[in-house]
Protein backbone atom coordinates (compact mmCIF):
# COMPACT_ATOMS: atom_id res chain seq x y z
CA UNK A 1 0.00 0.00 0.00
CA UNK A 2 0.98 3.28 -0.60
CA UNK A 3 2.25 5.52 2.46
CA UNK A 4 0.80 9.04 0.90
CA UNK A 5 -2.68 7.31 0.34
CA UNK A 6 -3.13 7.54 4.02
CA UNK A 7 -2.90 10.63 4.11
CA UNK A 8 -5.48 12.27 0.85
CA UNK A 9 -4.26 15.53 1.19
CA UNK A 10 -0.93 14.99 0.84
CA UNK A 11 -0.99 12.64 -1.91
CA UNK A 12 -3.16 14.87 -4.13
CA UNK A 13 0.59 16.97 -5.15
CA UNK A 14 0.89 13.46 -6.76
CA UNK A 15 -1.94 13.64 -8.81
CA UNK A 16 -2.38 17.07 -9.83
CA UNK A 17 -0.30 19.75 -12.58
CA UNK A 18 2.28 21.24 -10.57
CA UNK A 19 0.83 24.82 -11.10
CA UNK A 20 -2.68 23.71 -8.99
CA UNK A 21 -0.27 22.61 -6.33
CA UNK A 22 1.73 25.30 -6.11
CA UNK A 23 -1.19 27.36 -5.87
CA UNK A 24 -2.51 24.94 -2.81
CA UNK A 25 0.56 25.96 -1.14
CA UNK A 26 0.22 30.22 -1.93
CA UNK A 27 -3.41 30.05 -1.23
CA UNK A 28 -2.71 28.06 2.68
CA UNK A 29 -0.08 30.70 3.46
CA UNK A 30 -2.50 33.35 2.08
CA UNK A 31 -5.02 32.45 4.69
CA UNK A 32 -2.56 32.58 7.26
CA UNK A 33 -1.62 36.01 6.07
CA UNK A 34 -5.29 37.50 6.07
CA UNK A 35 -5.81 35.86 9.29
CA UNK A 36 -2.50 37.48 10.64
CA UNK A 37 -3.51 41.00 9.18
CA UNK A 38 -7.00 41.08 10.55
CA UNK A 39 -6.01 39.85 14.13
CA UNK A 40 -3.68 42.79 14.08
CA UNK A 41 -6.55 44.80 12.33
CA UNK A 42 -4.43 46.28 9.86
CA UNK A 43 -7.61 44.12 7.91
CA UNK A 44 -11.22 43.99 8.68
CA UNK A 45 -11.07 41.31 11.48
CA UNK A 46 -15.10 40.71 10.95
CA UNK A 47 -14.41 39.89 7.20
CA UNK A 48 -10.01 38.74 7.04
CA UNK A 49 -10.05 36.85 9.96
CA UNK A 50 -12.87 33.71 8.69
CA UNK A 51 -12.15 34.65 5.17
CA UNK A 52 -8.02 33.58 6.30
CA UNK A 53 -9.31 29.92 7.95
CA UNK A 54 -11.59 29.22 5.39
CA UNK A 55 -8.92 29.83 2.33
CA UNK A 56 -6.20 28.18 4.49
CA UNK A 57 -8.39 25.08 5.11
CA UNK A 58 -10.20 24.39 2.38
CA UNK A 59 -7.04 24.23 0.08
CA UNK A 60 -5.48 21.85 2.69
CA UNK A 61 -8.12 19.69 2.66
CA UNK A 62 -8.53 18.67 -1.13
CA UNK A 63 -8.41 15.35 -2.33
CA UNK A 64 -9.77 13.08 -4.66
CA UNK A 65 -13.65 12.30 -4.32
CA UNK A 66 -15.83 10.31 -5.57
CA UNK A 67 -18.56 12.05 -7.46
CA UNK A 68 -21.91 12.11 -5.15
CA UNK A 69 -23.85 12.20 -8.29
CA UNK A 70 -21.39 9.05 -9.81
CA UNK A 71 -19.64 7.67 -7.28
CA UNK A 72 -17.95 5.70 -9.70
CA UNK A 73 -15.83 8.58 -10.92
CA UNK A 74 -12.96 10.40 -8.84
CA UNK A 75 -12.46 14.43 -9.18
CA UNK A 76 -10.80 16.78 -6.92
CA UNK A 77 -13.18 18.14 -4.21
CA UNK A 78 -13.17 18.96 -0.78
CA UNK A 79 -15.64 18.22 2.09
CA UNK A 80 -16.50 21.79 2.42
CA UNK A 81 -18.89 23.01 -1.10
CA UNK A 82 -19.09 22.78 -4.46
CA UNK A 83 -20.40 26.30 -6.13
CA UNK A 84 -20.19 24.55 -9.73
CA UNK A 85 -23.75 22.16 -8.74
CA UNK A 86 -26.74 23.49 -10.77
CA UNK A 87 -28.83 20.24 -11.35
CA UNK A 88 -31.43 20.27 -8.55
CA UNK A 89 -30.67 16.44 -8.25
CA UNK A 90 -27.19 17.59 -8.01
CA UNK A 91 -27.71 20.10 -5.37
CA UNK A 92 -29.94 17.62 -3.56
CA UNK A 93 -26.70 14.91 -2.96
CA UNK A 94 -24.59 17.86 -2.38
CA UNK A 95 -26.48 19.25 0.62
CA UNK A 96 -26.19 15.79 2.40
CA UNK A 97 -21.92 15.37 1.28
CA UNK A 98 -20.78 19.13 1.81
CA UNK A 99 -21.44 20.70 4.87
CA UNK A 100 -21.53 24.21 3.94
CA UNK A 101 -23.79 23.37 0.55
CA UNK A 102 -26.94 24.28 2.86
CA UNK A 103 -25.54 27.77 3.78
CA UNK A 104 -24.10 28.09 0.07
CA UNK A 105 -27.55 26.80 -1.96
CA UNK A 106 -29.92 29.14 0.53
CA UNK A 107 -28.07 32.18 1.24
CA UNK A 108 -25.66 32.89 -1.21
CA UNK A 109 -26.80 31.96 -4.52
CA UNK A 110 -30.24 33.73 -3.98
CA UNK A 111 -28.65 36.68 -2.71
CA UNK A 112 -30.02 36.29 0.65
CA UNK A 113 -26.93 36.59 2.37
CA UNK A 114 -26.23 40.34 0.98
CA UNK A 115 -29.91 41.31 2.05
CA UNK A 116 -29.26 39.93 5.49
CA UNK A 117 -26.24 42.38 5.84
CA UNK A 118 -27.90 45.07 4.35
CA UNK A 119 -30.52 44.91 7.20
CA UNK A 120 -28.14 45.34 9.06
CA UNK A 121 -26.59 48.31 7.78
CA UNK A 122 -29.53 50.07 7.75
CA UNK A 123 -30.12 49.44 11.57
CA UNK A 124 -26.37 50.99 12.09
CA UNK A 125 -26.90 53.86 9.31
CA UNK A 126 -27.54 57.44 10.67
CA UNK A 127 -29.51 59.12 8.14
CA UNK A 128 -29.47 62.93 9.92
CA UNK A 129 -26.96 64.82 7.69
CA UNK A 130 -28.50 62.84 4.18
CA UNK A 131 -31.84 64.02 4.96
CA UNK A 132 -30.63 67.83 6.14
CA UNK A 133 -28.56 68.03 2.95
CA UNK A 134 -29.36 65.86 0.42
CA UNK A 135 -27.76 67.78 -2.72
CA UNK A 136 -24.70 67.91 -1.27
CA UNK A 137 -24.31 64.27 0.06
CA UNK A 138 -25.61 62.88 -3.88
CA UNK A 139 -23.28 65.20 -5.67
CA UNK A 140 -20.39 63.89 -3.59
CA UNK A 141 -22.14 60.21 -3.74
CA UNK A 142 -22.21 60.45 -7.72
CA UNK A 143 -18.65 61.56 -8.33
CA UNK A 144 -17.73 58.52 -6.07
CA UNK A 145 -19.59 56.29 -8.53
CA UNK A 146 -16.46 57.25 -11.13
CA UNK A 147 -15.08 54.09 -10.98
CA UNK A 148 -18.70 52.08 -11.58
CA UNK A 149 -18.67 53.46 -14.67
CA UNK A 150 -15.74 53.73 -16.00
CA UNK A 151 -14.57 50.71 -15.23
CA UNK A 152 -17.05 49.05 -17.17
CA UNK A 153 -15.26 49.73 -20.72
CA UNK A 154 -12.47 48.92 -19.64
CA UNK A 155 -12.87 45.71 -18.55
CA UNK A 156 -14.89 45.21 -22.18
CA UNK A 157 -11.49 46.27 -23.80
CA UNK A 158 -9.76 43.57 -21.83
CA UNK A 159 -11.67 40.96 -22.96
CA UNK A 160 -14.47 40.18 -20.90
CA UNK A 161 -18.38 40.47 -22.07
CA UNK A 162 -20.71 42.98 -20.98
CA UNK A 163 -22.14 41.24 -18.09
CA UNK A 164 -19.33 39.86 -16.79
CA UNK A 165 -17.79 43.89 -16.88
CA UNK A 166 -21.01 45.25 -15.53
CA UNK A 167 -20.11 42.69 -12.74
CA UNK A 168 -17.06 43.53 -12.03
CA UNK A 169 -17.68 47.40 -12.35
CA UNK A 170 -19.60 47.37 -9.52
CA UNK A 171 -16.73 46.63 -7.28
CA UNK A 172 -15.91 50.21 -7.78
CA UNK A 173 -18.98 51.48 -5.78
CA UNK A 174 -17.34 49.41 -2.54
CA UNK A 175 -20.20 47.77 -1.74
CA UNK A 176 -19.46 44.44 -0.56
CA UNK A 177 -23.10 43.04 -0.64
CA UNK A 178 -24.05 44.93 -3.91
CA UNK A 179 -20.91 42.91 -5.51
CA UNK A 180 -22.21 39.56 -4.71
CA UNK A 181 -25.77 40.42 -5.41
CA UNK A 182 -24.65 42.05 -9.00
CA UNK A 183 -22.28 39.06 -10.17
CA UNK A 184 -24.97 36.43 -8.86
CA UNK A 185 -27.29 38.24 -11.41
CA UNK A 186 -25.01 39.00 -14.08
CA UNK A 187 -22.02 36.63 -13.93
CA UNK A 188 -23.07 33.90 -11.52
CA UNK A 189 -20.45 31.80 -13.21
CA UNK A 190 -17.91 34.76 -11.79
CA UNK A 191 -19.42 35.15 -8.66
CA UNK A 192 -16.91 33.53 -6.68
CA UNK A 193 -13.84 35.45 -7.86
CA UNK A 194 -15.29 38.66 -8.02
CA UNK A 195 -16.49 38.13 -4.82
CA UNK A 196 -13.18 36.83 -3.06
CA UNK A 197 -11.10 40.38 -5.09
CA UNK A 198 -14.17 42.65 -4.15
CA UNK A 199 -13.92 41.84 -0.10
CA UNK A 200 -10.06 41.69 -0.13
CA UNK A 201 -9.98 45.33 -1.22
CA UNK A 202 -12.93 46.52 0.28
CA UNK A 203 -10.61 44.97 3.73
CA UNK A 204 -7.62 47.11 2.13
CA UNK A 205 -9.66 50.38 1.87
CA UNK A 206 -9.31 51.32 5.35
CA UNK A 207 -5.55 51.44 4.85
CA UNK A 208 -5.38 52.39 1.42
CA UNK A 209 -7.03 55.36 0.66
CA UNK A 210 -5.69 57.40 3.87
CA UNK A 211 -2.37 57.28 1.41
CA UNK A 212 -4.38 58.80 -1.57
CA UNK A 213 -5.83 61.75 0.42
CA UNK A 214 -2.56 62.76 2.02
CA UNK A 215 -1.24 62.71 -1.70
CA UNK A 216 -3.87 65.41 -3.42
CA UNK A 217 -5.20 67.22 -0.15
CA UNK A 218 -2.82 69.35 2.17
CA UNK A 219 -2.75 68.81 5.64
CA UNK A 220 -4.43 72.44 6.21
CA UNK A 221 -7.36 71.77 4.24
CA UNK A 222 -7.52 68.51 5.69
CA UNK A 223 -8.17 69.83 8.84
CA UNK A 224 -11.17 71.72 7.91
CA UNK A 225 -13.69 71.39 10.89
CA UNK A 226 -17.33 72.07 9.04
CA UNK A 227 -18.18 73.92 12.26
CA UNK A 228 -20.48 76.26 9.97
CA UNK A 229 -22.76 73.01 8.91
CA UNK A 230 -24.60 72.00 11.65
CA UNK A 231 -26.06 69.16 11.54
CA UNK A 232 -29.97 69.60 11.10
CA UNK A 233 -32.00 67.33 14.01
CA UNK A 234 -34.25 64.97 12.21
CA UNK A 235 -37.26 63.75 13.70
CA UNK A 236 -37.79 59.70 13.74
CA UNK A 237 -41.00 60.47 12.02
CA UNK A 238 -39.07 62.52 9.03
CA UNK A 239 -36.53 59.13 8.97
CA UNK A 240 -39.22 56.88 8.76
CA UNK A 241 -41.54 59.10 6.41
CA UNK A 242 -38.51 59.57 4.12
CA UNK A 243 -37.26 55.77 4.77
CA UNK A 244 -40.93 54.44 3.48
CA UNK A 245 -41.35 56.61 0.66
CA UNK A 246 -38.08 56.97 -0.83
CA UNK A 247 -37.65 52.50 -0.50
CA UNK A 248 -40.86 52.02 -2.27
CA UNK A 249 -40.39 54.92 -4.68
CA UNK A 250 -36.59 52.90 -5.49
CA UNK A 251 -38.30 49.92 -5.55
CA UNK A 252 -40.58 51.04 -8.30
CA UNK A 253 -38.12 52.41 -10.45
CA UNK A 254 -35.21 50.21 -10.31
CA UNK A 255 -36.88 46.77 -9.19
CA UNK A 256 -34.43 44.34 -9.65
CA UNK A 257 -32.74 45.97 -6.61
CA UNK A 258 -35.74 45.99 -4.65
CA UNK A 259 -34.06 43.34 -2.20
CA UNK A 260 -31.62 45.04 -1.32
CA UNK A 261 -33.44 48.70 -1.00
CA UNK A 262 -35.86 47.11 1.21
CA UNK A 263 -34.12 45.35 3.23
CA UNK A 264 -31.92 48.76 3.83
CA UNK A 265 -34.84 50.73 4.78
CA UNK A 266 -36.42 47.70 7.10
CA UNK A 267 -32.95 48.09 9.26
CA UNK A 268 -33.55 52.07 9.39
CA UNK A 269 -37.22 51.94 10.32
CA UNK A 270 -36.36 49.33 13.30
CA UNK A 271 -33.57 51.79 14.51
CA UNK A 272 -35.68 55.25 14.30
CA UNK A 273 -39.02 53.28 15.33
CA UNK A 274 -37.34 52.39 18.47
CA UNK A 275 -38.09 48.48 18.04
CA UNK A 276 -35.27 47.60 20.66
CA UNK A 277 -35.60 43.38 20.56
CA UNK A 278 -35.81 43.92 16.28
CA UNK A 279 -32.60 45.84 16.74
CA UNK A 280 -30.44 44.06 18.89
CA UNK A 281 -31.58 40.50 17.12
CA UNK A 282 -30.07 42.60 14.03
CA UNK A 283 -27.23 43.99 15.16
CA UNK A 284 -26.08 41.56 17.17
CA UNK A 285 -27.08 38.24 15.27
CA UNK A 286 -28.08 38.96 12.02
CA UNK A 287 -25.28 41.21 10.56
CA UNK A 288 -22.74 39.59 12.75
CA UNK A 289 -24.14 35.65 12.21
CA UNK A 290 -24.18 36.81 8.25
CA UNK A 291 -20.70 38.57 8.22
CA UNK A 292 -19.07 35.69 9.89
CA UNK A 293 -20.51 33.17 7.53
CA UNK A 294 -19.93 35.48 4.29
CA UNK A 295 -16.40 35.39 5.23
CA UNK A 296 -16.07 31.85 5.95
CA UNK A 297 -17.93 31.05 3.22
CA UNK A 298 -15.66 32.99 0.45
CA UNK A 299 -12.90 31.95 1.79
CA UNK A 300 -13.73 28.22 1.80
CA UNK A 301 -14.97 29.01 -2.39
CA UNK A 302 -11.16 30.12 -3.21
CA UNK A 303 -9.56 27.06 -3.79
CA UNK A 304 -6.70 26.31 -5.91
CA UNK A 305 -8.27 26.04 -8.92
CA UNK A 306 -10.42 28.71 -8.93
CA UNK A 307 -7.63 30.51 -7.87
CA UNK A 308 -5.82 29.25 -11.09
CA UNK A 309 -8.35 30.82 -13.20
CA UNK A 310 -6.38 33.12 -16.07
CA UNK A 311 -9.29 35.50 -15.68
CA UNK A 312 -8.52 35.69 -11.77
CA UNK A 313 -5.47 38.09 -12.76
CA UNK A 314 -7.40 40.60 -14.24
CA UNK A 315 -9.88 40.89 -11.84
CA UNK A 316 -7.11 41.46 -9.49
CA UNK A 317 -6.08 44.59 -11.90
CA UNK A 318 -9.61 46.08 -12.29
CA UNK A 319 -10.72 45.66 -8.40
CA UNK A 320 -8.14 48.24 -8.37
CA UNK A 321 -8.83 50.24 -11.13
CA UNK A 322 -12.45 50.30 -10.07
CA UNK A 323 -11.88 51.53 -6.22
CA UNK A 324 -8.68 53.88 -7.09
CA UNK A 325 -10.96 55.59 -9.65
CA UNK A 326 -13.75 55.98 -7.62
CA UNK A 327 -11.80 57.07 -4.33
CA UNK A 328 -10.43 59.91 -7.17
CA UNK A 329 -13.81 60.30 -8.46
CA UNK A 330 -15.17 61.07 -4.60
CA UNK A 331 -11.56 63.77 -3.99
CA UNK A 332 -13.03 65.50 -7.15
CA UNK A 333 -16.21 66.01 -6.01
CA UNK A 334 -14.93 66.82 -3.20
CA UNK A 335 -12.36 69.46 -4.14
CA UNK A 336 -15.43 70.90 -6.25
CA UNK A 337 -17.80 71.11 -3.11
CA UNK A 338 -14.92 73.01 -1.59
CA UNK A 339 -14.38 75.23 -3.99
CA UNK A 340 -18.57 76.62 -4.12
CA UNK A 341 -18.50 76.67 -0.43
CA UNK A 342 -15.72 78.75 -0.60
CA UNK A 343 -13.61 76.82 1.76
CA UNK A 344 -16.69 75.98 3.95
CA UNK A 345 -16.69 71.79 2.88
CA UNK A 346 -14.06 69.82 3.72
CA UNK A 347 -13.31 67.17 0.45
CA UNK A 348 -12.91 64.53 2.50
CA UNK A 349 -16.22 64.37 2.26
CA UNK A 350 -16.09 63.00 -1.14
CA UNK A 351 -13.78 59.64 -0.26
CA UNK A 352 -17.10 59.06 2.06
CA UNK A 353 -19.26 59.20 -1.41
CA UNK A 354 -17.67 55.61 -1.92
CA UNK A 355 -20.44 53.69 -0.22
CA UNK A 356 -18.06 51.32 1.75
CA UNK A 357 -20.71 51.77 4.99
CA UNK A 358 -19.15 53.14 7.23
CA UNK A 359 -15.90 52.69 6.88
CA UNK A 360 -14.74 55.28 4.07
CA UNK A 361 -16.75 58.02 6.18
CA UNK A 362 -14.48 56.39 9.57
CA UNK A 363 -11.38 57.12 7.00
CA UNK A 364 -12.37 60.88 6.51
CA UNK A 365 -13.15 61.41 9.91
CA UNK A 366 -9.55 59.77 10.67
CA UNK A 367 -7.95 61.57 7.98
CA UNK A 368 -9.31 65.08 9.41
CA UNK A 369 -8.59 64.37 13.20
CA UNK A 370 -4.96 63.80 11.90
CA UNK A 371 -4.84 67.11 10.84
CA UNK A 372 -6.80 69.03 13.14
CA UNK A 373 -8.08 66.89 16.49
CA UNK A 374 -11.24 69.54 16.71
CA UNK A 375 -12.17 68.44 12.82
CA UNK A 376 -15.28 65.76 14.05
CA UNK A 377 -16.33 64.52 10.48
CA UNK A 378 -17.70 61.05 11.08
CA UNK A 379 -21.34 62.72 11.40
CA UNK A 380 -21.59 65.01 8.15
CA UNK A 381 -19.42 62.45 6.48
CA UNK A 382 -22.17 59.32 6.89
CA UNK A 383 -24.30 61.76 4.46
CA UNK A 384 -22.51 61.25 1.23
CA UNK A 385 -22.01 57.68 2.32
CA UNK A 386 -25.36 56.72 2.52
CA UNK A 387 -26.08 58.44 -0.69
CA UNK A 388 -23.72 56.13 -2.21
CA UNK A 389 -25.37 53.05 -1.14
CA UNK A 390 -28.02 54.20 -3.07
CA UNK A 391 -26.50 55.29 -6.07
CA UNK A 392 -24.53 52.07 -6.27
CA UNK A 393 -27.82 50.36 -6.20
CA UNK A 394 -29.42 52.53 -8.69
CA UNK A 395 -26.22 51.97 -11.09
CA UNK A 396 -26.48 48.34 -10.33
CA UNK A 397 -30.20 48.28 -11.19
CA UNK A 398 -29.47 49.76 -14.48
CA UNK A 399 -26.93 47.73 -15.23
CA UNK A 400 -28.92 44.39 -14.21
CA UNK A 401 -31.43 45.69 -16.30
CA UNK A 402 -30.19 47.27 -19.11
CA UNK A 403 -26.41 45.32 -20.22
CA UNK A 404 -27.87 42.08 -20.92
CA UNK A 405 -29.93 43.80 -23.43
CA UNK A 406 -26.60 45.23 -25.37
CA UNK A 407 -24.98 43.75 -27.78
CA UNK A 408 -21.52 44.42 -28.60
Amino acid sequence: MDFLSIFPGLQLFTQIDATIGITRVFLILLGFLLCYLGYKEILEPLIMIPMGIGMAMVNAGMFMMPDPSNPEVHKVGTMFLNSMLTDPKAIIDGVQVYFLQPVYTFMFSNGLIACLVFIGIGVMTELDFFIANPKLSLLLAICAELGTILTFPIATAMGFTANEAASIAIIGGADGPMVLFASLQLAPHLFVPIGIVAYIYLSIVYAGYPYLIKLTVPKKIRGIAMSEFEIKEVSSTEKIAFSLVGGTVLCLLFPVASPLFCSFFLGVIIREAKMARFKRVTEDVILYGATMFLGFTLGCLLSADVFADPKMFKLIVLGFIALFISGIGGLIGGWIAYWVSRGKINPLMGVAGVSCVPTTAKVAHKCAQEANPAAFLILHAMGPNIAGVITTAIIMAVYVTMVPKWTF
